[in-house]
């Protein structure tokens, strides 16, 4: 599309965060707008900041783990703007805790929202886009893709099982070339996740790190990429360093990590726990950002440092291979 007005745009998890920040951006693109969420008068109040904007919006209370629910959000797209244009999977949810001190129930719902949330997405809107012979699925993944999670561990298996759906899916459509399936891949962001997030650790949740993205900022790639559609679109500068580093030394990546997670959770004051937002949505958390302005744990500075370590040190190995003559064995 060389434009976005008149688009038909179909966004999951649109309450707040992110998704609240993409329908804002889309409508002032003059897109026609389709929210889902479960937060029905939060959707509303959303939605008429977008009609405030030029757009055309529909709302659509949606529950992204109930697969029959997502393919009404689908119908009631095509039923109200007959067609759809962008889908932009967005909705999820998070719970921190030791693993095994982490409910099951807990771990399940994490999966059901980050993985087959965008499962259900995919299975709804891919049909439409075939009838079509285009359209352009969005999927809001993670640094938590590349990267281990200590006390996130369901997180981070939802967002690896995320790329992998990705992946397989665009080698899938290889012979429709006018289907774009895209994964936009923020690191730590300041929205009022923290605020929602299910909490088994015992200790308060408190974002340390200088280093996030904003919530504007992820809206903005994803409006270029369904304009300009690519594969992967990293947000900032943290995703694409822990990627290197956790392709070049992933091991160092787990201890440094399990480490330094293990030392903010120990300095963190008492809390107890809550399930969040898993199970119901909650009344808090309402806007674009989370007010944190620092939104990763205490654990990723060294991450980055890690991952910056780990490319130097592979970097340096190369010149020294060449410098020396000597060829890359590998055994």
């Amino acid at each position: 599309m060389r434009t976005l007005q008149g688009a038909a745009v179909v966004i999951t998890g649109a309450s707040s965060g992110i998704g609240r920040a993409t329908a804002q951006a889309f409508a002032r693109q003059g897109a026609r707008l389709v929210l889902a969420a479960r937060r029905e008068g939060l959707l509303d109040e959303v939605a008429e900041e977008c009609r405030g904007l030029g757009a055309e919006v529909a709302v659509e209370p949606t529950d992204v783990t109930d697969a029959d629910a997502v393919k009404r959000l689908a119908d009631r797209a095509v039923q109200a703007f007959g067609t759809i244009d962008v889908w932009v999977s967005n909705a999820g949810v998070g719970a921190l805790g030791r693993f095994e001190e982490t409910p099951i129930e807990a771990h399940h719902r994490v999966i059901e929202t980050n993985l087959f949330g965008p499962l259900h997405g995919a299975y709804a809107v891919l049909p439409v886009f075939r009838r079509q012979g285009r359209g352009v699925l969005i999927n809001t993944v993670s640094v938590g893709a590349w990267a281990p999670a200590p006390y996130a561990a369901a997180y981070a298996a939802s967002k690896f099982g995320l790329e992998g759906l990705l992946e397989s899916l665009r080698a899938e459509l290889v012979d429709e070339p006018g289907i774009h399936v895209c994964g936009v891949y923020p690191s730590f962001t300041d929205t009022p996740g923290m605020t929602h997030g299910a909490n088994y650790t015992g200790h308060e949740l408190q974002p340390e790190s200088s280093f996030h993205d904003d919530p504007e900022d992820v809206a903005e790639t994803i409006v270029a990429l369904a304009l300009k559609p690519r594969a992967q679109a990293m947000v900032g500068a943290l995703t694409p360093l822990t990627r290197l580093g956790h392709a070049v030394a992933p091991r160092l990546m787990e201890k440094i990590a399990g480490h330094g997670a293990h030392r903010h959770f120990g300095r963190t004051p008492p809390a107890p726990t809550t399930d969040g937002n898993l199970f119901e949505p909650m009344e808090q958390g309402r806007g674009v950002t989370g007010g944190y302005k620092t939104a990763p744990p205490g654990w990723v500075s060294p991450l980055v440092v890690a991952s910056v370590a780990a490319a130097a040190a592979a970097a340096y190995a190369g010149y020294a291979r060449r410098q020396h003559g000597h060829p890359d064995r590998r055994h």
